[in-house]
């Protein structure tokens, strides 16, 4: 596909100047846990293994989420299985990601320091799902599905962090309870939940397909963790099967208390460096940026951002752009990035198309940017609003145009003050 240069967008668009910027710190400060692979492991103490041989396989069960010292968490949980006398085995809890592939989910883990010299154990990504049971939901049934690599283990042991989903909100959402039914479903698992809750409700779905998860599977309990402000673990708690469904929502409140959010609720224009899976399931966590653009699903009242320019994709990510579909511009460099075989997989699987679509597409930076303010409307560099982030996931220090610095919060602090330009095209920040 040939999207428009540089010289088709200057004959349609006049130059614009732009407000002078500030590099802000912002964050306040919170409880961390300064050891969390010892956390960890004091956590399972609490883990009942007397049912279980010795000898007998667990399988780890680890997600695609970039979560603070995960490897450690994996380590640590490997550490305490075998020194408990059994046979530890990781297993990809990832639905579709990675491209629903068993290579494409162990690239993912690998991408998070996860591999198998790393915590000591093999691991076992085999896409296969077999059928555990079959639920009602309001008028639809629909068939519940587990990774056969954690059904041929004697005990599932899942990790996970808890926290405000990206397509819904209720009294549980991203954690445990989820990476159970749709993690643990593989791509068969996740795309029967998702069409289902699409249809049904997410809460109902996702109560009612883990009930028969918690009686018709070896699952023994999980690791739950919340991180803070500043993306580090705050929290560490191991939950028994049986109360997964009744201890998430106090964790999820504390979750969304701590979470990193943007410092102003009104901005003209979000310019977000980078999108990925490990940073949020939605590439871009949907409520740092107020947009969840899922069927039958209300946006988020707040923070209220009139246009969204997404840079680039992580690393990390391996080519999955879902989220891009967010963003109103994009650039060159960031669809050059795009594998379209993942970012469709996570799409059609999730039911979220939207997250998929692509943006208007500048050649580059400066492009980009003339794209995006000229359609803002009015458009006024004095009184302009516009926020520069890293990723949603890491919001410790961020820029602010000018009309921004005087209604940031108590505790944002003003490091230096530039302005932004543009060297062949790319954006630059260049200190006053």
């Amino acid at each position: 596909m040939e999207f428009p240069d540089r010289t088709d967008i200057e004959r349609l668009l006049d130059p614009v100047s732009l407000p002078s910027f500030a590099r802000v710190r912002y964050g306040p400060d919170m409880e961390t846990v300064t050891d969390v692979a010892a956390a960890t492991q004091d956590e399972l103490a609490g883990l009942d293994l007397t049912g279980l041989d010795q000898g007998a396989t667990v399988a780890v069960g680890l997600g695609s989420r970039g979560i603070h010292a995960i490897d450690d968490i994996a380590a640590a949980a490997v550490e305490f299985l075998d020194g408990a006398g059994f046979d530890p085995v990781i297993v990809p809890a990832m639905g579709s990601h990675g491209g629903a592939t068993a290579e494409g989910q162990r690239e993912v883990l690998e991408a998070l320091g996860i591999t198998e010299e790393q915590v000591g154990a093999p691991i076992d990504a085999r896409m296969a799902a077999e059928q555990v049971g079959e639920v009602t939901v309001g008028e639809t049934t629909t068939p519940v599905y587990v990774s056969t690599a954690a059904l041929e283990a004697d005990g599932v042991l899942v990790v996970n962090r808890v926290k405000p989903h990206t397509n819904f909100t209720g009294r549980i959402e991203s954690g445990l309870s989820k990476m159970a039914v749709v993690g643990l479903g593989k791509q068969r698992g996740a795309n029967a939940f998702h069409s289902t809750a699409i249809a049904e409700g997410y809460v109902t779905t996702l109560e009612t397909m883990f009930d028969t998860i918690r009686t018709d599977t070896p699952l023994l309990g999980g690791i739950a963790l919340v991180e803070n402000f500043n993306e580090e673990t705050s929290h560490v708690e191991f939950i028994p099967t049986d109360a997964f469904v009744d201890r998430e929502p106090a964790l999820l409140e504390r979750a969304r208390a701590e979470m990193a959010m943007l410092p102003t609720d009104d901005i003209d224009l979000l310019v977000v460096d980078e999108v990925g899976k490990e940073i949020s399931g939605a590439g871009m966590d949907t409520n740092v940026i107020g947009r969840y653009r899922v069927l039958n699903a209300n946006d988020p009242e707040n923070p209220d951002i009139s246009l969204i320019y997404v840079r680039g994709l992580t690393e990390r990510t391996k080519g999955n752009g879902n989220g891009i579909g967010l963003a109103d511009v994009t650039r060159t460099a960031a669809v050059d990035q795009l594998n379209l075989r993942k970012t469709y997989a996570n799409a059609m699987t999730s039911g979220s198309l939207e997250k998929s679509k692509l943006p208007v597409v500048a050649p580059n930076d400066e492009l980009a940017f003339r794209v995006a303010l000229s359609a803002l409307g009015g458009y006024d560099p004095t009184d302009a609003r516009i926020v520069r982030i890293e990723n949603t996931q890491n919001l410790a220090e961020l820029y602010v145009s000018e009309a921004v610095v005087d209604d940031l919060p108590a505790g944002a602090e003003v490091v230096e003050r530039g302005a932004f330009t543009f060297p062949a095209g790319d954006l630059s920040f260049d200190v006053c």
